[in-house]
């Protein structure tokens, strides 16, 4: 019988801002970890820049670390797909990630791998009635790169085979590691409601962080945008993927 899983941290992620791109797959295919291979939706790939508040954060479930619960991140990922025997595992990718604090990056990327960066950071999120804004920001050099997103009404969780519900119900992460392995982990949280935005942009430079060809990508006008409200989520702690192990088509 497989072990059970291990809780690395707990918290709530909250205020999801979701901006979608469409993206060439060739542009994506050297970031995509062993043993799995880039999923779509409607033949269609994406990347996604997401901004969102990280709130009582929990290491191993239950020590919260002093200063380090509250805070926010800024993530550019894609989606991946992996056949685990009868079980098509879709998960996600992160190009790279963007925290407030040093601890944050430097315990993520001892523990996962993953490439993640420490920026000043802000956000906003306003209500009104049934209006909702929300902004997310980092500065790197003397510029400021934002997200933002603005909506209306009340959240409802997404249609039954929709976009929405593809970029929002990936429950897998996939990093890919200095030594060419991949490290799997489980995130486990329910389905968000989300708010389809009625506007939304992004602003600013990203070649540094995402290189000349997903900066252009960022460029454009997304594909589609929405706001989700969160939930509680545990992250489980990673485990190497065998190093022989082949991706699979569904």
């Amino acid at each position: 019988m497989p072990r059970p899983e291990k809780i690395f941290l707990s918290a709530e992620w909250r205020d999801l801002l979701m901006l979608n791109f469409e993206v060439d797959p060739a542009i994506l295919r050297k970031y995509v970890p062993a043993g799995t291979e880039l999923d779509s939706f409607a033949g269609k790939t994406y990347v996604s820049l997401v901004g969102f508040r990280f709130c009582r954060t929990k290491l191993l479930g239950s020590i919260p670390i002093p200063f380090h619960t509250e805070f926010e991140e800024i993530n550019l990922r894609f989606y991946v797909k992996r056949r685990e025997a009868n079980e098509l595992r879709r998960g996600v990718v992160f190009i790279a990630e963007i925290v407030p604090k040093h601890a944050v990056a430097y315990t993520a990327r001892l523990f996962y791998g993953e490439n993640y960066v420490r920026r000043p950071m802000s956000h906003s999120v306003l209500t009104n009635n049934s209006h909702l804004e929300a902004e997310y920001s980092w500065r790197s050099a003397n510029q400021s790169c934002r997200l933002r997103a603005q909506a209306e009404g009340s959240p409802s969780l997404p249609a039954e085979g929709s976009l929405e519900q593809f970029i929002t119900e990936h429950y897998w992460g996939y990093s890919r590691q200095p030594s060419s392995r991949t490290v799997q982990y489980h995130v486990q949280h329910a389905p968000w409601k989300v708010w389809n935005a009625t506007h939304a942009e992004f602003s600013g430079d990203t070649r540094d962080l995402y290189g000349d060809e997903l900066s252009k990508v960022l460029k454009r006008a997304p594909a589609s945008a929405f706001i989700a409200d969160g939930s509680s989520v545990i992250v489980f702690r990673g485990i190497k993927l065998p190093s022989t192990h082949k991706a699979l088509s569904s």
